[in-house]
């Protein structure tokens, strides 16, 4: 190429080196910066939706390894502040969850109603568990709540679901959102009481992460801890007794949570365990003896564990 100054060629490349070279520097700045932006986005916006707490947190393990002898077909122990699971035993299989149900019951009805609340009985003999509850009688949702949990009244979980606004496909709808809601994504809910065998269903890892959320509410978490309640309709005509079916209430710094039982589901049982400053929820899921495997459980894990503080 003849007249054609060879210095073209050199500038040439050394123009395109400067310029590839000045593409990664701001590919690289960009990439910083998105980093920072979606970092910003994620921890400080989004996380306040998660219902989760991400913070520091103390995270536990056990000194010695269990290895319990229990008839329950699955098992999570689970610490409730950081939602460490530190034993599992098929953490993940769906299983009927009978009236552990109204774990989620109770949740969605403290959303809506006021302790103050009065309700209207509109079905009277449910199949199961009845607290006595009579057509047209009217109580506080305080009682009907303390009704629900501790003699685990079918009765008084239709009562709730049925006085929600929409009655009880409303209600019902409502406990799936919240179970999507708190990222509960193996659990669906048929009916308010925990019946629907085959369609009331969760697993053990999902029934603990519920139990840890639901004791965050004061109100929950007072009423499961309760032995007894003495309470009557808002006419005083009937009065009422009511005892707590958790066996292991008041023992080994056990404060609830829930039992369940269907000839489907067998024995299931959310029990929460006080741990020094720590709490521990344990769940055991189709069970011959739901006290007997979480009792052996609570052996097993008492002054078993240490807490290292893990920060972000």
């Amino acid at each position: 190429m003849k007249g054609f100054p060879i210095n073209f060629f050199k500038n040439k490349r050394k123009h395109i080196l400067y310029t590839s070279i000045l593409l990664c520097l701001l590919i690289l700045v960009a990439g910083a910066f998105l980093d920072v932006i979606l970092r910003y986005y994620i921890f400080e916006k989004k996380i306040k939706e998660f219902p989760f707490q991400i913070a520091n947190q103390q995270y536990p393990t056990f000194k010695s390894p269990i290895n319990p002898d229990i008839t329950a077909k699955a098992v999570v122990i689970m610490d409730k502040d950081s939602k460490a699971v530190l034993f599992s035993k098929n953490p993940n299989l769906l299983f009927s969850m009978a009236s552990t149900t109204k774990i989620m019951t109770a949740l969605v009805s403290l959303d809506y109603y006021k302790m103050n609340d009065v309700l209207t009985v509109r079905t009277e003999r449910v199949e199961g568990v009845n607290v006595g509850f009579q057509i047209g009688e009217q109580l506080f949702f305080r009682d009907i709540l303390y009704a629900m949990l501790l003699p685990s009244g079918n009765d008084a979980a239709l009562a709730l679901a049925q006085n929600y606004p929409g009655g009880e496909k409303a209600f019902i709808k409502k406990m799936d959102e919240k179970a999507k809601l708190l990222r509960l994504t193996n659990t669906n809910f048929a009916d308010s009481i925990g019946l629907e065998d085959s369609r009331d269903y969760t697993t053990p890892l999902d029934l603990a992460r519920l139990a840890s959320i639901a004791l965050e509410n004061e109100v929950f978490a007072k009423i499961v801890a309760t032995k007894t309640w003495e309470m009557q309709d808002i006419a005083g005509e009937n009065k009422y007794s009511l005892n707590n079916l958790n066996k292991l209430l008041g023992i080994q710094g056990v404060n609830g949570v829930k039992t369940g039982y269907t000839t489907e589901a067998g024995q299931v049982l959310v029990t929460s365990k006080k741990e020094g400053e720590h709490t521990l929820i344990i769940v055991v899921m189709d069970s011959q003896d739901r006290f007997f495997d979480t009792s052996r459980l609570l052996y097993e894990i008492s002054e078993n564990i240490n807490y290292l503080s893990i920060h972000p």
